[in-house]
């Protein structure tokens, strides 16, 4: 299998390497939000807790660290006003901006961007790298999601804590692990690692 070697510049994102236009902006933020919500389908209940492991946090991740920030945030965005607006998309096909588990989309929007931001400056280009970049975005999530998971619910800090992130951190290794293995091989294969 051979590779092309593509030239890119300092503080590049992987998309950044296709052909520069306002329509792959769009194309690549409606595609984020839109791959978001497909994720977010995938649910896998946790008992005790009023929030479900689902794919919609490594999506988040992978949008924000493979679109760069700007692009990452809208995606984000765009994710969470469509699925205020009413379209089902939402963990499990809900929807609205009420509920225990919103706050994590909203950390998600801000996770995102951080995400974005440190692929920009090569968090996604070695297995360490990308393992220090997920980690960072999970813990921005959770950052804003576990209060907000605490206030909608009237739970202590301390039990949201127990039911909002305890039982998420095998999942999230899981997830970091994919990433680890999915970003820097997209960069190794296209003959650049930064």
């Amino acid at each position: 299998m051979s590779t092309v070697a593509v030239a890119t510049r300092p503080g590049e994102v992987l998309a950044d390497l296709l052909p520069a236009s306002r329509t792959r902006d769009i194309a690549l933020v409606a595609g984020g939000a839109v791959l978001t919500g497909i994720a977010a389908q995938i649910v896998v209940p946790v008992p005790g807790s009023p929030v479900p492991v689902t794919g919609q946090t490594f999506a988040a991740l992978l949008v924000g660290a493979s679109l760069g920030a700007r692009r990452g945030l809208l995606s984000l965005v765009l994710y969470a006003l469509v699925g205020m607006a009413g379209v089902p998309w939402f963990q499990g096909g809900t929807a609205g901006w009420g509920g225990a588990s919103f706050g994590y989309v909203v950390g998600m929007m801000a996770a995102a961007a951080v995400v974005g931001e440190l692929a920009r400056r090569g968090g996604d280009r070695s297995m360490p790298r990308m393992a220090g970049t997920m980690a960072v975005g999970s813990a921005v999530t959770y950052a804003v999601g576990v209060p907000w998971l605490a206030v909608s619910t009237g739970m202590s800090l301390g039990a949201a804590v127990a039911a909002g992130l305890v039982p998420f951190l095998i999942g999230d290794a899981l997830k970091a692990a994919l990433a680890m293995g999915a970003l820097p091989t997209a960069w190794k294969l296209i003959g650049r690692r930064g």
